[in-house]
């Protein structure tokens, strides 16, 4: 049985388009008109966030206990992909299809409303049931909406988790017991995470300003990615997974990253390959003071013959629990149209971080075989994946 495991097929929705090919033209345009200040979220002040674009489907009435915005960004994704899978329910059957998501949020701002409801009136809405919130719903969910029958669970790591929702859907492949995985992750915007990495001292109202000596902090985005990862061969590979728990500080990671570090040597290591061979690298780049300091020493001791990278948080805003599988979308995206995404910052260089071959501008891949994308999550708790997709070898 093989080992190989491949992504085919892709469907996303965040604050830069609805479906993946308006997601594809704004990310390499640079595109940040999706990133809103809102007044509502915060008690007393404005907050910048990712809203996602377009509509988003309703669920059907005898799927109202699940009935949440974060649901709706899911189904958004997958009708981008509903073809495909089709065609792999047809080939295996449904108890050989899987689905492992990650998120952080699942259906919060439903129970933040509920409780609201529950404050003035001394009752839960009539229409609401915690299935809209629980933090392992996305996966069971979309399990039922398919009528799957294979292993269906939620990761939740914080920013790591659907970075490492990868890695538990290729061990269900490698282990036989899924021919096909529906992978990725949704997080939706809610009082909770705006609140908490406000209180955090975390966010800023201005755009997130990566590897500046100007930066400030995040701005937190909502979206979903969907992929479907199976044995039959595609365009795309997954090639390496990393991991790695350093387990430093609850919110605050390894100064010197060193746990950024062996989940970057490990993916390399897991794809047998050198890091000369990456092509692009998308940094987790959340533009607070601490995590870009250690990435970027991290990253300048794994490639110090240099690579070229990007943080693309500044134009989605950080999706948390999504973020790992939208920004291995985003390499998805430049490896099916074969360019780079631009780092989107104020060219302030911070003398006190190692110099990264930070994208300015429209940027091309050197070569058009054999290419290599590395995308990096970091998370609370010393949670650290990377992850390396590329040309199938």
């Amino acid at each position: 049985m093989s080992q190989r495991a491949y992504l085919p097929v892709l469907g996303m929705v965040n604050a830069l388009g609805g479906d993946a090919d308006a997601v594809a033209t704004a990310l390499f345009a640079g595109d940040t008109s999706g990133m809103l200040l809102e007044e509502h979220w915060l008690p007393s002040a404005a907050a910048r966030v990712g809203r996602a674009r377009g509509a988003l489907p309703a669920l059907p009435a005898h799927f109202a206990a699940y009935a949440c915005r974060n649901n709706r960004l899911l189904l958004a994704a997958l009708a981008q992909i509903a073809a495909a899978v089709d065609s792999v329910l047809t080939r295996y059957g449904r108890s050989r299809v899987g689905s492992v998501l990650g998120t952080s949020t699942s259906g919060i701002a439903e129970g933040e409303a509920a409780l609201a409801a529950y404050r003035a009136s001394g009752r839960l809405p009539d229409n609401y049931r915690y299935t809209q919130q629980g933090i392992g719903m996305p996966a069971v969910f979309l399990a039922r909406y398919l009528g799957l029958r294979g292993p269906a669970y939620t990761v939740s790591t914080a920013c790591t988790s659907s970075a490492k929702a990868f890695a538990s859907a290729r061990r269900l492949l490698r282990h036989d017991l899924c021919d096909a995985v529906l992978v990725g992750g949704v997080d939706s915007l809610c009082r909770l995470t705006i609140n908490g990495f406000t209180a955090l001292e975390s966010t800023t109202t201005a755009l997130s300003n990566p590897m500046s000596r100007n930066r400030c902090g995040i701005n937190i985005g909502e979206g979903a990615a969907l992929f479907l990862l199976t044995r039959d061969e595609a365009a795309v590979e997954l090639l390496g997974i990393g991991e790695s728990s350093d387990a430093h500080h609850i919110s605050a990671p390894h100064p010197a990253g060193s746990g950024a570090e062996a989940a970057m040597r490990a993916a390399l290591a897991d794809a047998g390959l050198p890091a000369s061979a990456v092509d692009y690298l998308n940094l987790h780049a959340t533009a607070t003071p601490r995590n870009d300091e250690m990435e970027s020493r991290a990253v300048a001791r794994v490639f110090p013959q240099g690579v070229a990278a990007s943080g693309t948080k500044p134009l989605t805003g950080h999706t948390l629990g999504a973020a790992g599988a939208t920004e291995l979308a985003f390499c998805w995206l430049a490896l099916r149209d074969g360019r780079l995404p631009p780092h989107l910052w104020d060219g302030v260089v911070d003398p006190e971080l190692p110099r990264l071959d930070l994208i300015g501008g429209e940027r091309h891949f050197a070569r058009t075989r054999g290419r290599v994308c590395m995308s990096n999550s970091f998370a609370f708790g010393g949670s650290n994946a990377s992850l390396l997709i590329g040309d199938a070898r």
